[in-house]
């Protein structure tokens, strides 16, 4: 399931010259002219001054360097050393007293959350005068984020595995951030080092309520963020792999480009201890997963639906209630989060779609992002003829978001200010009894005040 089979690698078109297969970005030509060939075995650069065959020689012959104290960790790194067509592929094995400035974040759903420098910073390329690995951040290190598994000691090898996915979707240059493994002395929990990214990026959407073409630019603002992030989900989804544990938290912002972390991290390190539970974030999971069926892409699908609706409202889901069996419940019923302003037809319908109860009925993630490219083509087109003073040509979302800025807003009677001290966003374990079968309310794809006329109060009566 997670490796692509033989035709799969065969149809894979060359990113430059769109003709040739190649199991690289590019095809043998296009790679030459953009990267050149090596100045030892005079093959071609598999990436950017990157020579695949030297490379893993030189990575071996340092394979007696070091260990992690973990037979699978060692061979997890040094597969993924030996395999790396490019830098951004590349995991390390860093030791603890390489890192400085330790300082606490928060608490995550498997493990504590550290921002750090990283004195040495990640390797680049081969630096052939000096023979050494040359550095980024190697004067000043670089800021990254250590993340810790709890209770990793005893870390299983389908827990590896999961690892593994991060070098699999990382086929170029991007923001994946995953550099590599370290060891707290003091714990001996494992630790991921991750790039820094800052937090709560989907609260940066402000705009006057009034200024008819900032709202609009604020709306493609938000469906271009959608668009990447489905974009993402949609090269996960193309491998065959499932994202399992998506949700706002797991969403990561590098300037204008966005990364997908914790790929397939649904469970913790020792889960085989409590492996009659489910994990995840609840607010963010589909109702088929409260029940206990496994993870599909159609689950990532309503996740991703979740995520749409934290973009668009800047508001967390179900916030002001207890996130508890009996929320579980709820949205085994046909509950779904709240909006608190008024969304365009277009943008609400594809949200539901997302949101169903049924999971066939939820579109895949390259309908996703071929919908939100065509709106966000039509904003685009828009202001370049107000620009360019031509004929004004409103899509239909256009209009749909010209009348919400006008309509009153959905009746949230039901709703509070105040976030419920039980409202949890980090993977925990649950095991819910007897749900029942999921369902839409009943006027689901007849009403769109929003997602969906269900109400809830906390309190089930």
């Amino acid at each position: 399931m997670d490796q692509p089979n033989e035709e799969e690698v065969k149809n894979k078109k060359c990113a430059q010259c769109k003709q040739t297969n190649s199991e690289f970005l590019h095809c043998e030509p296009c790679r030459e002219r953009r990267f050149g060939r090596c100045t030892e075995c005079k093959l071609i650069y598999t990436g950017h001054k990157w020579c695949q065959p030297c490379n893993s020689k030189r990575f071996q012959q340092n394979f007696n360097d070091w260990t992690s104290g973990s037979e699978e960790i060692d061979k997890l790194i040094q597969d993924i050393q030996l395999t790396a067509k490019n830098h951004f592929q590349v995991l390390e094995w860093v030791p603890y007293d390489k890192l400085s400035n330790i300082v606490y974040i928060a608490e995550g759903g498997f493990g504590k959350v550290h921002r750090a420098n990283w004195e040495d910073g990640y390797i680049s390329c081969w630096d052939t005068n000096n023979c050494q690995w040359e550095r980024r951040g190697s004067k000043n290190g670089i800021l990254i984020v250590l993340k810790s598994l709890n209770n990793s000691q005893n870390v299983t090898s389908e827990f590896i595995s999961q690892i593994i996915l991060y070098p699999k979707i990382r086929r170029n240059k991007g923001p994946d951030i995953f550099y590599g493994i370290t060891q707290d002395p003091s714990t001996k929990d494992y630790v991921m080092i991750m790039n820094y990214a800052k937090e709560n990026w989907f609260k940066n959407f402000n705009l006057p309520n009034k200024n008819l073409d900032w709202s609009l630019q604020v709306w493609k603002k938000k469906i271009d963020t959608l668009q990447c992030i489905a974009t993402r989900l949609k090269k996960i989804h193309s491998k065959e792999l499932i994202h399992r544990n998506l949700h706002i938290g797991n969403i990561l912002r590098f300037k204008n480009v966005f990364s997908l972390i914790d790929v397939g991290f649904c469970k913790p390190a020792n889960y085989k201890e409590l492996e009659n539970s489910t994990y995840g974030v609840l607010s963010s999971l589909a109702p088929e997963i409260l029940r206990g069926q496994d993870y599909t892409k159609a689950s990532d699908i309503y996740s991703l639906g979740i995520v749409m609706y934290v973009t668009i409202s800047e508001t967390p889901p179900y916030y002001n209630v207890a996130h508890d069996e009996c929320l579980a419940l709820k949205i085994c019923e046909g509950l779904r989060p709240q909006f608190n302003i008024k969304v365009p037809k277009l943008i609400l319908h594809l949200i539901k779609r997302c949101l169903d109860a049924n999971p066939s009925n939820r579109p895949d993630a390259n309908e996703i992002t071929n919908t939100l490219h065509e709106w966000s083509l039509g904003l685009k087109n828009y202001f370049r003829s107000i620009k360019k003073k031509t004929e004004l040509i409103k899509t239909e979302l256009i209009e749909q978001i010209e009348e919400s800025i006008s309509s009153s807003l959905p009746d949230n009677s039901s709703l509070t200010d105040t976030m419920h001290s039980e409202a949890i966003y980090k993977s925990k374990p649950f095991n819910f009894k007897n749900l029942p079968e999921p369902k839409n309310s009943d006027d689901y794809y007849e009403t769109y005040e929003n997602i969906s006329s269900m109400k809830y109060s906390g309190i089930i009566k």
